[in-house]
């Protein structure tokens, strides 16, 4: 009987052990715009797109491959033309699995 419960115990440790250590691969790819912020005016036309890429094995900002650091952090400049731009965040993970957040900025 002992060591029935043992065997149970080991087995289901390691059982939350496995699934501990694969639950960030199952939720896959994750981004976080620090700026700019979703309807952001730009006066100048320039504005830096910065933030934090999650299990992601690569980035693109407006289809434009851009490098993170270890930490997943990262930052661009991109020259926007007057009115309204859509800039689109796009990270995708090493199963190949994509998010993308956009937000939209206004060059008066």
């Amino acid at each position: 009987m002992l060591v029935r419960i043992l065997v149970a115990v080991i087995v289901i440790g390691a059982l939350g052990y496995g699934f501990l250590k694969a639950e960030p691969l199952l939720r896959g790819p994750a981004v976080t715009l620090v700026s700019p912020k979703d309807g952001e005016r730009v006066p100048e036309g320039v504005v830096t797109v910065s933030g934090i890429a999650s299990r992601a094995e690569s980035l693109s900002v407006n289809g434009k491959v851009v490098l993170m650091r270890e930490d997943g952090a990262f930052q661009t400049t991109l020259v926007l033309p007057r009115g309204s731009a859509i800039l689109s965040v796009t990270a995708t993970d090493r199963f190949g699995r994509t998010i993308m957040k956009q937000v939209t900025a206004f060059v008066p």
